[in-house]
């Protein structure tokens, strides 16, 4: 099941008077794999932040599949967070302490979903992504790129409509990125899940249907 993702005058101004976006509209369809681009304090963070229901808006306004997205209300931010949408981050954030079946599981622990269920859905996952032989291992037992790997499972475990993906490879070297973006565009190709993909690497854009590029905090093209 796929989601779109709508902004109308998306504005964003922090307290110490830097304003990150500027009416900022866009639209994604769904099924759709987009790329994020800009250079660095062009705003592409703030806005995923926002999307992914991290930070809010100082104005305007973001629909999820034509609902409008409250921000005062923290039931359905967490519900947002928790069932809608999937994050992956540039730092992996696995935690070190647990085999990777456990981290691609960690997020249903909040759903209380049965031990069972979380182990089956987390191993599904492995597998989709090549790592089922990896299940048992920590995260400083895989490279980079199998880390990142587990990262992706694990944003798919709550089954999302959407998958939020801030600089996934920016830690990656050229052969491990490709792989991670080949990797997303063909779960976004058989799943029918929403991407957007924050990337400053424009070769890496040519994975997607079409890019939104930011430019000091506004839409460029």
């Amino acid at each position: 099941m796929t989601a779109g993702i709508r902004t109308e005058s998306l504005t964003k101004r922090f307290e110490n008077g830097v304003t990150a976006l500027r009416d900022v509209s866009i639209t994604i369809a769904p099924g759709e794999f987009v790329a994020l681009i800009g250079r660095s304090g062009s705003g592409k963070s703030t806005l995923m932040n926002i999307l992914g229901g991290l930070d809010a808006p100082t104005s305007g306004s973001v629909y999820f599949d034509d609902e409008r997205i409250e921000y005062t209300d923290r039931k359905r931010l967490i519900h947002l967070r928790r069932n809608e949408v999937g994050f992956v981050f540039q730092q992996f954030n696995l935690v070190p302490t647990i085999s990777a079946i456990e981290n691609v599981a960690y997020p249903l622990l909040f759903n209380y979903t049965p031990r069972e269920e979380r182990d089956q859905r987390a191993l599904r996952l492995l597998t989709l992504v090549g790592l089922a032989d990896r299940a048992d291992h920590l995260p400083h037992e895989l490279s980079g790129g199998e880390q990142q790997r587990v990262a992706i499972a694990r944003a798919l475990v709550g089954s999302p409509h959407i998958v939020l993906a801030d600089e996934p490879t920016g830690n990656l070297d050229s052969k491990n990125s490709a792989e991670i973006y080949r990797l997303m565009r063909t779960i976004n190709q058989e799943h029918e899940v929403t991407f957007l993909v924050v990337t400053h690497e424009r070769e890496l854009a040519s994975y997607c249907d079409r890019t939104i590029e930011l430019r000091d905090g506004r839409v460029v093209a």
